[in-house]
């Protein structure tokens, strides 16, 4: 009897450290922002353009071109094209272009 206690004891244990286990593959990736996509930014539009930067390039893209308030960004793994206007430090317009635009 008193083994099966012990036992009853050191299961229930177990199960209670099992549940405290963390995870860290999410915490250390960077994580994606919740609008956009690796393919299309136009959900972007209207948004400020300072904090927005940050999601776009953890989305894969990189600015390859600026002309005025328009920078052209370009996502070399899917072949993304986005032609992005600044007004007033936010995102006033975002078209999604052809690769071979950027």
């Amino acid at each position: 009897m008193k083994s099966n206690a012990m036992l009853v004891a050191s299961l229930a244990g177990l199960t209670i450290l099992a549940g405290c286990v963390e995870t860290t593959e999410e915490s250390s990736a960077p994580s994606a922002p919740a609008v956009g996509s690796s393919s299309d930014l136009s959900s972007f539009e209207g948004a400020r353009a300072g904090q927005a930067e940050m999601g776009i390039r953890n989305l894969g893209y990189e600015p390859v071109r600026s002309d005025g308030l328009t920078t052209w960004y370009f996502n070399r793994e899917t072949g993304a094209c986005a032609e992005i206007t600044t007004s007033d430090g936010r995102y006033s317009s975002v078209t999604m272009l052809p690769a071979e635009d950027c």
